[in-house]
């Protein structure tokens, strides 16, 4: 099964542009599909549950007659745990351990501090009351997901978390519902697609209307958290999945090869990345792609990812190869180095950072700890990934002591009368002594 990779060198007169050719991602808004959901939305607000139960039985090929029917039983939860065989048991117990524990640390606290004249300013935090997960359902099980998106939830201390999750045919997944019980899952509703996300922003009658929407969908999945952002916070606008590479060709081919496919494999949109000071060392982990290749179970995908969006990119040193990712500013990167310490120094922006030859990226997608909701698309220059503090907001305080009212009073005043607010001015003046 052979295939052809993009090959670039940051030697070539048009490697800026050849890279910004390769980096495109067009996913121009689909306006029928923009239109579709704008009505879901619509018929959500103004029917609530009946709209959500026409949409459930007409998309996931239900025969739902009451809103009490779309949420799950709490022992449902724990009946899936139950019956999880004991290494799937045990895997997801340790994942479910190490994100807990990486998520304990993102935990914002409250400050304040007392200036000269006794007044006193500050931050107190406050977790978010209630918050809706996405799930993927049918064929899709995505447990990792789960624990992702809920542990660092409940780690804030947000109040209720409530999943939705698509059950096509009515068919359940246990590892997800498994996770959910480990992740400390409040309330499950059988729900999917934009009338999921419409029910969570706006609220029905069974459905509590959330704070804020996290976790992945389809296109009317990310088309509606789009649409009802504003109502509720979402966590983003997830593109495809990326991985970039820098090797200095002293890892087993393989093992590079076998780490791009594990991204490349998501989707045919995916874009995995090698980039290498070691021009033989590219053409060994092409050689190694292709004799690999034909044993993967996603052969055609990858082999569509790798065509279509996939890169080998020659740089003359390590040095320019962590110039190049940073301005990527890519999802996953690999730093396959000898001293990734140092290299790491010199990268301005990813959204997670694997270190060494023995940190595989796929070990981040599910239990290595920190958060595998990253930022896509070189959104990582400004955003990162999701974490604790998500869930978390901050509201300023301020205690004003006398002589601190009098002071900041007299310069308020000035200010708001240089803006025309004469009422702002008056208000502060009343304070001075």
């Amino acid at each position: 099964m052979s295939l052809n990779i993009t090959k670039l060198d940051t030697a070539s007169a048009d490697f800026q542009q050849q890279l910004k050719s390769l980096l495109a991602w067009d996913e121009s808004d689909d306006l029928e599909i923009q239109h579709r959901v704008l009505d879901i939305i619509a018929d959500v607000r103004k029917r609530g549950d009946a709209a959500v139960i026409d949409c459930t039985n007409h998309f996931d090929k239900r025969s739902v007659s009451s809103a009490l029917d779309l949420e799950l039983p709490k022992e449902a939860l724990l009946s899936a745990w139950q019956s999880l065989p004991v290494d799937q048991a045990q895997a997801l117990q340790v994942a479910a351990d190490r994100i807990r524990a990486y998520a304990e640390h993102q935990k914002l606290q409250p400050w304040q501090f007392t200036e000269a004249d006794g007044t006193v300013l500050g931050q107190k935090i406050t977790p978010l009351e209630r918050v809706g997960l996405y799930v993927p359902g049918g064929k899709a099980a995505y447990p990792s997901s789960v624990l992702m998106n809920a542990i660092p939830a409940k780690v804030a201390g947000v109040g209720e978390l409530i999943m939705v999750v698509p059950t096509p045919r009515g068919e359940t997944n246990a590892l997800v519902l498994a996770a959910a019980y480990l992740a400390g899952v409040d309330r499950v509703f059988t729900i999917g697609g934009a009338q999921a996300i419409a029910a969570l922003a706006y609220g029905t009658d069974t459905i509590p209307a959330v704070a804020k929407i996290v976790g992945p969908g389809n296109i009317y999945v990310a088309t509606a958290k789009k649409l009802v952002f504003g109502q509720v916070g979402i966590d983003m606008i997830a593109g495809p999945s990326e991985i970039l590479i820098i090797c200095d060709g002293k890892t087993n081919p393989d093992w590079i090869a076998m780490d791009l496919f594990s991204q490349a494999e998501h989707d045919e949109n995916a874009q995995a990345i090698l980039i290498s000071d070691d021009a033989d060392y590219l053409l060994a982990v092409e050689q190694s792609i292709h004799t690999l290749l034909p044993t993967m179970e996603r052969a055609d995908i990858i082999k569509t990812s790798l065509t279509t969006r996939g890169a080998f990119i020659k740089v003359a040193n390590l040095m320019e190869a962590a110039e190049v990712a940073s301005n990527i500013a890519p999802e996953h990167l690999e730093l396959s180095v000898e001293d990734p310490e140092a290299l790491c120094q010199h990268i301005r922006h990813a959204g997670a950072i694997f270190m060494g030859r023995y940190t595989a990226e796929a070990l981040g997608d599910y239990c290595a700890g920190p958060n595998h909701v990253l930022p896509t698309s070189s959104t990582a220059r400004y955003s990162s990934p999701l974490g604790v503090y998500d869930f978390q907001k901050r509201t300023s305080l301020i205690n004003c002591s006398p002589a601190g009212a009098d002071n900041l009073g007299k310069i308020a005043s000035v200010l708001a009368r240089g803006e025309s607010l004469t009422a702002h001015a008056r208000s502060a003046e009343y304070r001075i002594k």
